[in-house]
């Protein structure tokens, strides 16, 4: 059966054509993100806590796949709720996969703690963005090789469903630190957008950057839902999170009826050690605070993926927030993250010198700490920034123990043999 919902505006590849194949192109687009070595890579970068400290806690990859998973039940959610939607009109749940499983492949190693330092790292080449990196990947770095192959030839649906941001970083009245994409991804941008004119009044403020579809809009709740709720739980096995430090916590905050009844179930859940069992109640009722309805804008006579959004209903939203705000105070902000955050700092400034002195600002002796291929990306860019970035996807792609093994080899003398060449 034909889906309407989208048409061949929506099917249009970026940078290449694709061979028929026996699949639809939306799950072409998961299975090549799948297959992805920087999928893969997921499973070593840190979510919240380090990569390796704990067995039990989320990576990027295991955040990925539940984030797909509530999108993928958001999707099913909708449809059973009938009309506008039915069988042959409907949110593709593969599109929706797709966009989740490819929504944090830009995030570099430890977590936001390296996302903050690439972004003081890049502040004068174009700045580092977790959402404009994703992007960059799927338009240009992954399946990259030496024979001029770039990207992976993505459907226009699934590019527009990682494009949490539209603003440009030039776009800025003064340089931000995220939630931009990079000054050269307006070719994409314009792709995305089928070359139409934005409209004057979206480049004011952040109206650019909320202007999402609807799977971008699926991808943001079913991802909020996910850490806001899951970053609770790991932070509770991990130790972080106790009943005393929270009441703590709550003492200094204003907390309304609403939020102390949060409060109050989460902790009857701690003591009956019904955890896990209580939160994933909490995703299911996040996913059923989902609606459709119809929207004016720009694009809504080109496709449906803009004729139509999703709204989330308030308290869910509400709820959302206030756990997101209860990690953050009680747990990134704790001495063990921020000592994470230092580390990161370190390990990175020390790295990207060593990069620049060697492959940028070439003295009469170069050590060639890279591999090969990235020695000759550098080198092939005419540019400080175009240099600069280069550097910057190399770092960004590390996951937690490939960046702290190469800066061990470098700089502890102790550390390395021909065994850690990897």
């Amino acid at each position: 059966m034909q889906n309407r919902f989208y048409n061949a505006f929506d099917l249009e590849h970026y940078g290449g054509t694709r061979k028929p194949d026996y699949r639809n192109a939306f799950q072409i687009d998961r299975d090549r993100i799948i297959h992805a070595h920087a999928f893969r890579k997921l499973q070593s970068k840190t979510q919240v806590f380090l990569s390796g400290e704990y067995d039990f806690y989320r990576t990027r990859l295991t955040h990925s796949m539940e984030v797909a998973q509530i999108g993928r039940s958001i999707c099913h959610y909708l449809l059973s709720r009938g009309a506008p939607l039915r069988p042959d009109f409907q949110i593709d749940s593969d599109l929706v996969e797709a966009v989740c499983l490819a929504h944090d492949l830009g995030h570099p190693p430890f977590g936001h703690s390296g996302e903050r330092t690439l972004q003081e790292l890049m502040a004068m080449w174009g700045g580092f963005e977790g959402n404009a990196q994703t992007l960059h990947m799927l338009t240009a770095t992954i399946y990259q090789n030496e024979s001029g192959v770039r990207g992976m030839q993505p459907t226009r649906a699934l590019l527009d469903g990682v494009l949490k941001y539209k603003k440009l970083f030039r776009e800025f009245p003064v340089p931000p630190k995220n939630h931009f994409l990079y000054d050269p991804q307006e070719t994409a941008r314009d792709f995305v957008l089928g070359q139409t004119t934005i409209p004057e009044a979206l480049h004011a403020g952040e109206k650019l950057n909320a202007f999402k579809s609807v799977e971008c809009q699926i991808m943001d709740w079913a991802d909020d839902a996910a850490y806001s709720l899951n970053d609770i739980v790991d932070g509770v096995k991990a130790g972080f999170l106790t009943v005393e430090r929270i009441e703590r916590w709550a003492a200094g905050e204003a907390i309304g009826p609403e939020q102390q009844a949060h409060l109050e179930a989460l902790f009857a859940a701690v003591r009956g050690d019904r955890l896990e069992n209580v939160f994933s109640q909490k995703i299911g009722a996040f996913i059923k605070a989902c609606r459709l309805r119809e929207r004016g804008n720009f694009m809504a006579a080109r496709t449906n993926r803009y004729r139509f959004e999703v709204v989330v209903a308030p308290a869910a939203e509400r709820e959302a927030l206030f756990w997101k705000k209860l990690a953050n105070d009680i747990i990134f902000e704790s001495p063990q993250l921020q000592q994470m955050e230092h580390k990161a700092r370190r390990v990175m400034f020390e790295l990207w010198d060593s990069c620049w002195r060697n492959y940028v600002q070439k003295g009469p002796r170069v050590i060639n700490i890279l591999p090969p291929r990235i020695g000759r990306l550098i080198d092939a860019e005419t540019t400080e920034a175009g240099k600069a970035r280069q550097i910057c996807d190399w770092l960004a792609g590390l996951t937690d123990g490939m960046i702290v093994r190469t800066y061990r080899r470098l700089f502890d003398p102790e550390f390395g043999s021909i065994r850690d060449l990897s």
